[in-house]
């Protein structure tokens, strides 16, 4: 039986509530389980750049790629909020190239273009970087675009809430795209596409499919791992209820259409109560393709679950000062507005703007480019403000995908001191990255 296929409107896919959403990896099937344990304490994690292969064609070789592993975790890499961990990083690639932290508000140190130099080949380095917001973190080597022989993969890191969290299972879902040439070699995104096809994949898997029993409560953490696409994944015959996004908690409200709407880079966090076997769905703007599946069997004996509970807080203000707010305008991708490549960046370029602590910036980001756009902000996360400036939405970002023309106003209180980066690419395998920087003093 083929499944129903689902066509979300463009205007859905990238723009509003869907641009900005952002095999069980690790988790106990028994009872409730917990999500987070005692704050403070220090992690060791142990990270290396290399290459692997990823098998892409059934029956075929399989397909030459780069990584970012964590070669000293079995399955999901697990923090905790309040964790100081001493990251060991070790490059066997060819090109110098270092984590790119999405999602971590920590020194800015942890910038391989502001804070710090990549990492040569064939050496290892030492950091330390804190883990101050429980959430979905995500290492990348996106700021190396320009110097990658091979595609990589990004590496999502787990931070644990410091109280416990009341699901049967957490299950990482790492969606990535992948663009095939015919002799089914994988070509690195910011290159032209022609000839290649696109194909995607849920934890490196073509067909992907999650065993659950029905009655349990699934925390489906997604991910687009992506690097160029917005993406929608639906769950065929299930409320999806909303409980984060870029790693911070919302008031849980149900998906729109049963449909999350991911930009590259962006993370939701979803309830599931598994009832029945039902496929994931995937949609690219273009056609909607069935990527892996729910495989729901037997039944959790319990009294019935009460409705989600927000998860807990990290410590992002309450409110913002609109009013009293500094506010700067930033054309996305404009070369003359200073964006560049990164392997271009220079650390005494002039800043897209500045700010002191603790005061609330506003964002105009305009689009002028003839294709959706994604904006990537380093350092804080912010609100989407609704059309009238007048108030925002009710939960934080890091990701926003922005239509051609369009202006979306973002604003963010500056609590985290340091030079910070944020990213603009164009909705186009063959698009460039490019990025700037900005100040908090």
């Amino acid at each position: 039986m083929r499944p129903r296929i689902f066509t979300p409107d463009r205007r859905e896919v990238l723009a509003g509530l869907g641009a900005s959403l952002g095999a069980s990896l690790g988790a106990s099937a028994a009872g409730l389980m917990a999500g987070g344990a005692t704050p403070a304490g220090t992690a060791q994690l142990a990270l290396q750049a290399r290459p692997a292969t990823l098998p892409l064609r059934p029956g075929q070789p399989a397909t030459p790629i780069w990584e970012l592993a964590a070669v000293s975790h079995i399955g999901d890499v697990r923090l905790k909020r309040f964790d100081r961990c001493e990251v060991v990083f070790r490059n066997n690639l060819p090109v110098p190239l270092a984590p790119v932290w999405y999602g971590l508000i920590a020194p800015a140190v942890t910038d391989p273009l502001r804070g710090r130099a990549p990492t040569a080949p064939d050496t290892t380095e030492i950091s330390t970087i804190s883990i101050p917001n429980a959430g979905i973190l995500l290492a990348d080597f996106r700021l190396f675009e320009d110097g990658q022989k091979q595609p990589a993969r990004p590496l999502p890191i787990i931070a644990a809430e410091s109280s416990r969290v009341p699901v049967d299972r957490d299950v990482v879902l790492l969606i990535e795209e992948w663009r095939l040439r015919p002799d089914g070699s994988a070509l690195p995104p910011g290159r032209d596409p022609k000839d290649t096809s696109p194909l995607y994949t849920i934890n490196g898997q073509t067909s992907f499919e999650l065993s659950a029993s029905a009655g349990e409560r699934l925390r489906l953490r997604f991910i687009n791992g992506s690097q160029r696409s917005v993406l929608a994944i639906k769950l065929e015959n299930h409320e999806v209820q909303v409980m984060a996004l870029d790693g911070q908690p919302a008031e849980p409200f149900p998906a729109r259409n049963g449909a999350l709407v991911l930009a590259p880079g962006a993370r939701a966090d979803a309830f599931v109560d598994a009832a029945t076997s039902s496929p994931f769905l995937l949609h690219d703007g273009k056609v909607a393709r069935q990527i892996g599946k729910l495989a729901v069997s037997g039944k959790v004996e319990r009294v019935p679950l009460l409705p989600p509970q927000p998860l807990p807080l990290n410590d992002l203000p309450e409110k913002l000062d609109l009013k009293g707010a500094l506010r700067f305008d930033v054309a996305l991708g404009v070369a003359e507005a200073g964006w560049t490549r990164p392997a271009s960046f220079s650390a005494s370029s002039a800043p897209a703007f500045r700010a002191r602590t603790a005061r609330t910036v506003v964002l105009a980001l305009k689009n002028p480019n003839p294709t959706a756009t994604v904006f990537h902000l380093h350092g804080h996360h912010f609100r989407l403000l609704d059309k009238l400036d007048d108030g925002w939405k009710p939960y934080w970002l890091d990701t926003l995908a922005i239509e051609p023309g369009q202006t979306q106003r973002i604003a963010f209180a500056a609590t985290s001191p340091g030079r910070w980066l944020i990213e603009s690419v164009l909705t186009d395998w063959a698009a460039p990255r490019l990025v700037r920087w900005y100040a908090v003093e």
